[in-house]
């Protein structure tokens, strides 16, 4: 079953490759381009801009590039370490995620000096995937990249969702919440989004850098104080945050302002896709298959043993394919190696407690997993008897090191998309 399962989740990541969804999005001809069914007039002497971030962002860059063979394009897009991809036209920079670095700064800088001189009657295509809030990548004024770093740490370890996470980012930004679009002098701006987000909320999907935020500063501050971070964040930071709420640094632009009612967004890709995809192939194997949610959230380890007790008291038919899509958090406590998807497949493993005849695969369909090459894990019976020291490695955030033993990591390399994580669950 692990083969099958493999073969499923391979059949997800394919369904949401940018190379198939762009296609579907971009149409031209002489005098216009049409985005999402959306017209807009061009010039055949001016560029098409095109700028985006993301761990797809060069995928995506790539295949437009393909479907406007003859078109004059400019731009820039940031992407993921080892995401890169060549491009033959539009500039391409790699920078540092999860955590943001000194040539994501350089980047964002670079691309900002681009997207000033755009003129009014060009059009501009952004292309957004996730990784973008630590791609594109700046601090305020009186702060340093390393203080920034160190609350983008903070927050990753914290247990804290992504849209939380993201509303502390759009505020230690001045490109993110919507603030890219001010920069712009166009008005044709269109986005193009594969979601990693649970909801597919537009302002949250890469902090947003393109639509308007309705998040504050004081929803920040609250999400600080939440997770009990006000003592160690920097400063510098806090007293940014606290300049913020007492209205003394402009909030990022709300629903509403002027400049988004001639920008446009668009989603591309979904973790409902990707799913989708999923279902037909494994009933195309001979699966009585079931998509349970797209929208899973909550702790690593919890979701983990919900989903295998309802796989252990399934009454349906069998052989039998339980999907589910969204994007689980860990609370970082210990110092091991893994991720999220890694820490939910042991969890999962340790709950299965030796029955036969279930196998659990999750994984990111981005290919990457933590601070490691492991895209996610895949457990079944024989595997946990394979490792040592399950509830340890568990309890150390350390699932790394337990699959690596025990044959269940799961490495495909950079996938060059990114719709959040799949878990598949088979069962005979």
């Amino acid at each position: 079953m692990k083969t099958d399962a493999i073969s499923i989740f391979n059949a997800a990541v394919n369904a949401v490759q940018p190379a198939t969804l762009i296609k579907r999005c971009i149409q031209h001809d002489a005098d216009k381009i049409t985005i999402c069914g959306t017209s807009f007039p061009r010039s055949a002497d001016r560029p098409i801009w095109i700028f985006g971030a993301g761990k797809a962002a060069a995928a995506m860059a790539q295949a437009v590039e393909a479907i406007l063979a003859d078109c004059q394009l400019q731009g820039l897009v940031i992407t993921k370490y080892g995401h890169e991809l060549p491009l033959q036209h539009i500039n391409i920079a790699t920078a540092g995620h999860p955590i943001p670095d000194a040539n994501g700064v350089a980047a964002t800088q670079r691309m900002i000096e681009m997207i000033t001189g755009v003129q009014a009657d060009d059009i501009v295509l952004f292309l957004l995937s996730g990784g973008t809030s630590a791609l594109l990548a700046d601090h305020p004024s009186g702060t340093t990249l390393q203080e920034v770093q160190t609350v983008f740490d903070l927050l990753l370890k914290s247990g804290a969702d992504i849209h939380e996470m993201n509303t502390v980012r759009k505020h230690l930004s001045g490109v993110k919440g919507g603030q890219l679009a001010l920069l712009t002098n166009t008005p044709a701006l269109c986005t193009l989004v594969l979601s990693d987000v649970v909801g597919d909320d537009l302002h949250v999907i890469g902090s947003g850098p393109t639509v308007p935020d309705p998040s504050t500063f004081a929803d920040a501050m609250a999400v600080v104080e939440k997770y009990q971070l006000t003592d160690l964040l920097p400063l510098s930071i806090y007293l940014h945050l606290e300049r913020g709420c007492a209205g003394s640094i402009a909030e990022t632009p709300k629903p509403g302002h002027p400049r988004f009612a001639h920008t446009y967004t668009f989603l591309a890709g979904t973790n409902q896709i990707a799913l989708e995809a999923a279902a037909n192939t494994a009933s195309q194997m001979g699966y009585d298959t079931h998509i349970l949610t797209s929208t899973l959230t909550g702790d690593a380890t919890t979701i983990a043993r919900s989903l295998v007790e309802k796989a252990k008291n399934w009454k349906g038919k069998r052989p039998a394919c339980l999907l589910a899509g969204g994007e689980s958090t860990v609370t970082v406590t210990g110092r091991g190696l893994g991720g999220r998807n890694q820490q939910l497949a042991l969890a999962a493993g340790i709950a299965l407690n030796g029955q036969e005849g279930i196998t659990f695969l999750s994984a990111g369909t981005d290919g990457t997993d933590g601070p490691t090459d492991a895209a996610g894990a895949i457990t079944d019976a024989a595997i946990m008897q394979s490792g040592n020291n399950a509830q340890k490695h568990l309890e150390e955030q350390d699932a790394y090191p337990f699959f690596q033993k025990a044959g269940g990591l799961l490495i495909t390399g950079p996938t060059q998309t990114n719709v959040m994580d799949i878990i598949i669950i088979l069962l005979v």
